[in-house]
């Protein structure tokens, strides 16, 4: 690990001058102190220094990374057992030096940094480097070169990297495998998301975000665990482990709480895998990957024009934002250290320079527009939803009346949501489908959920 930190550190200084410090945080407090959430890293923090240290700093010039930390004191040693001293972290990271965190403040020097998303711990930043520090995805708190710089470093991923993502979707490949194998006796969609988690915690890590478990997989962000089961219903599992040093997966699979898709939910099913198959097909690099979003768009039109849900020609609809009707968000997005990675960044990192995003109804929620180069991974994540505040708001019933045939939309009322999402890692040659080990096949989800 040292090796490769050291490395990273190395070509920062080859994309800017002058210093930066990274903080990693703390944990935030739920009613008192002392009641603390879990502690979870910076991830640019993480990135240099390779392990989640509770209030510490780093110092990065030239190459050289100094250490800020202080010891652990008695009460932290009664409370929570041995914890290394600064210097063996130093030791462990590879620090050129390291110093109590008081003594940053004379050491900072003028040094570029990344805004924190907390308040608090943002306003200990404008102490220590004595300006303003804004959170990061505003412009004001973005100083830019840094920022570039990051971007440049974790757009793509080094071996190190690739190989803590592998073993995070490993874990998510058996959870996801657990949350099926429960569907027979589960009652709830908390005991779906139970099994599921279960598999991670047996593993020692968390949930890279918060699992979507769900029977309304219309609710793009389900966070509601509540609803009984029925046999009719298709489930929505979005969920991913990180691995043991934060990296993350992010895999999402759709199957029937019965074991067997109804007929309308598999033909819209189909329509959704035809998009996402698609897409993979296409990834490469110097893919925009804008077409491979547009390329899932036009193949969710075509599909629901075979079905009778849509008239007209695919790439018209396309361009008249109608499949966005059923297809509303972009069809994925970054993936490393965060699940949506750097978007703590606003769209500097998914964004290529000089672009911005549209402002059209099927192209704005586009988390991801630029081309894609060897060692990125991406998501690759198509869908159908059946969004009544879409699909019941006036205007767009108005724009899109005689192209909707709604009687026939209406025979699929038993699909809610569908997703299917993947993680890609963009090759010299093409793309690897990091989670193909989850069966997206329908018949091969069924053999999942009955056996």
């Amino acid at each position: 690990m040292r090796e490769v930190l050291r490395q990273r550190r190395q070509k920062l200084a080859e994309y800017m001058a002058g210093p930066a410090v990274l903080w990693a945080g703390s944990s935030p407090s739920r009613n008192f102190r002392a009641n603390a959430y879990p502690f979870r890293a910076s991830s640019h923090f993480l990135y240099f220094a390779g392990l989640a240290i509770e209030h510490a700093a780093i110092r990065l010039e030239d190459g050289r990374l100094t250490l800020f930390m202080d010891d652990p004191t008695p009460a932290d040693i009664l409370w929570h057992g041995l914890m290394p001293t600064r210097q063996q972290v130093a030791v462990e990271i590879g620090a050129d030096d390291a110093f109590p965190l008081a003594a940053l403040s004379e050491k900072a020097g003028d040094a570029a940094t990344v805004g924190l998303v907390n308040e608090a711990e943002r306003s200990h930043q404008s102490s220590i480097l004595n300006r303003a520090i804004a959170p990061a995805n505003q412009p004001q708190g973005i100083d830019l070169p840094l920022a570039q710089a990051i971007v440049e470093l974790r757009l793509c991923h080094d071996e190190w990297a690739l190989a803590e993502l592998r073993a995070a979707i490993a874990i998510t490949t058996e959870a996801h495998q657990a949350g099926m194998a429960a569907t027979r006796k589960a009652n709830h969609e908390s005991d779906i998301r139970a099994a599921i988690e279960q598999v991670m915690l047996a593993h020692n890590v968390p949930p890279a975000y918060s699992s979507i478990v769900t029977i309304h997989g219309e609710v793009l962000h389900n966070s509601h665990y509540h609803h009984a089961l029925q046999r009719g219903d298709l489930l929505l599992a979005d969920a991913g482990a990180e691995s043991s040093r934060s990296w993350a997966s992010d895999v999402t699979r759709t199957w029937p709480i019965s074991g067997k898709f109804s007929s309308t939910q598999r033909d819209i099913y189909e329509v959704v895998l035809t998009a996402h198959d698609r897409c993979i097909a296409l990834a490469g690099p110097g893919v925009e990957y804008r077409d491979l979003h547009l390329a899932a768009a036009e193949a969710i039109a075509q599909g629901l024009v075979g079905l009778g849900i849509l008239r007209g020609d695919p790439k018209e609809l396309v361009d008249m934002d109608a499949h966005a009707l059923f297809f509303p968000h972009g069809v994925g997005h970054l993936l490393g250290l965060d699940v949506h990675d750097m978007e703590d960044l606003g769209d500097l990192a998914g964004y290529e320079t000089g672009r911005t995003r549209s402002d059209r109804f099927g192209l704005g929620y586009l988390r991801l527009d630029r081309p894609l180069r060897p060692g990125m991974v991406v998501t690759i994540e198509p869908g159908f939803y059946q969004v009544p505040a879409l699909l019941n708001d006036p205007a767009r019933c108005h724009t899109y009346q005689d192209i909707v045939d709604w009687d026939r939309l209406s025979q699929f009322a038993d699909v809610r949501g569908i997703r299917i999402e993947d993680d890609v890692l963009i090759t010299e040659t093409g793309c690897e489908v990091l989670t193909a080990a989850i069966p997206t096949h329908p018949d091969k989800v069924q053999q999942w959920v009955q056996q």
